[in-house]
């Protein structure tokens, strides 16, 4: 994050703006807007600039810039076409802690102005840290399509009703509830379609009624599918962004656990190999005591939960326990896995069937049934299986599979450090010994493989 995001309260402050063209008339139409009290310095003012200063008393000063023009002031904006200015302009507001913004030059920026969706009071801020603002407009204009004018309407009805609603609403988690209820049901559409007094007897209401009850939470089993957040489902952002306390897996990338609600508390429960972080048994009674505290819980599994995810050992505690729960399915390491490396699991000329199976055992062995795992015209994906490679290749020779049968191993993937390594059989273990491979990968075995070659399209570094 190059740049933190802020708002900033201006009204009635001073701000000079060292520059009097066009540029510098943009920034100012804002600042005004923001209420702030301007000071401008240049030698020329544009005719439209100086009617701006005289509309909110603002004041002009036709001459060059001088550092002591920076007296008072509490934000700096160099918008001249001179580079070497606005470079001094910036130097002389860093050593007196002034924020200060240069037009077109983030490198002499210590504060950016974003693009703006405005439904007062309700802001919507985008910046590029400066280096794309084209693109930063592009993404304010799709915003724009997405949010209605009357969504001001709404945080003002929030804003009128807001004391009220605390006092109601002692809990933190029973208010952001209510509001939530409030801002996706009936009352928003009566808002929404101009009905204003409407939405207001609708939210006193909802008040009396709710008024002293206790929220009921509730547990969200969320599958974060194999890596890439675009593979995310709509539901599952949408739980993402409500949960109070996310549980979340080993498995689950950074890049997903940042699209949850930025101030849900996180726990982090996942576990490797040997090596459980906390027990599964432990995590069962961790997701009871949370809802019954009155909070949404987020277990947020890799893969789907249903999938050697261990989500039916979880949901089977909270039926016990009389726990509501939602389970969201999510896109399983098979198949984004084998997708994103070109490789269809089932194919006409190939395999008419597919079958997914644990690496290792609940006891930790390999003991798998392997007479059934040799089946011709059959696709084995085998998930959390490089540690047992060597005796996965063995044992499916030894009960019947060729040597030469294709095989493929693939390190995080559907992300941008996916590695797919292919082989065979006999010669996938020592290609393994060569390599630096790592967690978590999925192994996939049969005739499909061999069509990786030309059905790849994810560009990532190839291995074999």
């Amino acid at each position: 994050m190059d740049f933190l995001p802020l708002f900033h309260n201006l009204r009635g402050r001073l701000v000079l703006v060292v520059g009097g063209g066009d540029i510098a008339l943009r920034k100012a139409r804002l600042l005004t807007d923001a209420g702030a009290r301007l000071r401008v310095v240049a030698p020329d003012i544009t005719p439209p600039l100086h009617e701006l200063l005289e509309q909110h008393e603002g004041e002009g000063l036709l001459q060059g810039y001088q550092a002591a023009q920076l007296d008072g002031v509490q934000l700096v904006i160099a918008a001249t076409d001179d580079e070497t200015l606005n470079a001094q302009v910036s130097r002389d507001a860093q050593a007196r802690n002034l924020p200060v913004n240069a037009v077109d030059a983030p490198e002499h920026c210590t504060v950016i102005f974003p693009a703006i969706v405005d439904r007062s009071p309700l802001m919507i801020a985008i910046s590029s840290g400066g280096h794309a603002p084209v693109l930063a407009r592009l993404t304010r204009a799709r915003i724009e399509t997405l949010f209605p004018h009357t969504w001001g309407r709404l945080a003002q009805l929030a804003q009128r009703f807001r004391d009220k609603v605390k006092a109601a609403f002692p809990g933190i988690n029973q208010r952001r509830v209510f509001w939530e209820d409030a801002f996706q049901g009936d009352i928003a559409e009566r808002v929404f379609a101009g009905r204003d007094a409407e939405a207001e007897q609708l939210l006193i209401a909802r008040l009396q009624e709710q008024k002293g009850q206790s929220y009921r939470g509730e547990v969200y089993l969320v599958g974060a599918g194999p890596g890439d957040p675009d593979l995310l489902t709509f539901r599952a952002l949408r739980l993402m962004q409500q949960a109070d306390v996310v549980l979340h897996d080993r498995l689950v990338p950074d890049t997903i656990i940042d699209l949850c609600r930025r101030d849900a508390d996180r726990i982090y429960v996942g576990k490797a190999r040997a090596n459980h972080a906390v027990p599964q048994e432990q995590i069962n009674q961790l997701l009871v005591r949370l809802a019954k505290e009155g909070k949404r819980v987020l277990r947020l599994k890799g893969g789907d939960p249903f999938i050697f995810g261990r989500g039916g050992e979880e949901i089977e505690e909270l039926a016990a326990n009389g726990i509501p729960f939602q389970v969201v399915p999510g896109i399983t390491a098979a198949n984004g896995c084998s997708a994103y490396a070109g490789i269809p699991l089932t194919h006409r000329d190939h395999a008419q069937s597919v079958r997914f199976v644990t690496g290792h055992l609940k006891d930790g062995s390999t003991n798998l049934p392997w007479q059934e795992l040799v089946v011709p015209g059959q696709t084995v994906v085998f998930y959390m299986g490089l540690v047992g490679l060597p005796v996965i290749c063995e044992q499916l020779i030894q009960h019947g599979r060729a040597p030469t049968t294709p095989i493929a191993l693939i390190q995080q993937g559907t992300t941008s450090s996916q590695m797919v390594l292919t082989g065979t059989l006999a010669s996938m273990p020592a290609l393994v010994e060569q390599t630096e491979i790592k967690p978590p990968t999925l192994l996939i075995v049969g005739e499909v493989v061999s069509l990786r070659d030309k059905l790849k399209w994810f560009d990532t570094p190839e291995q074999g």
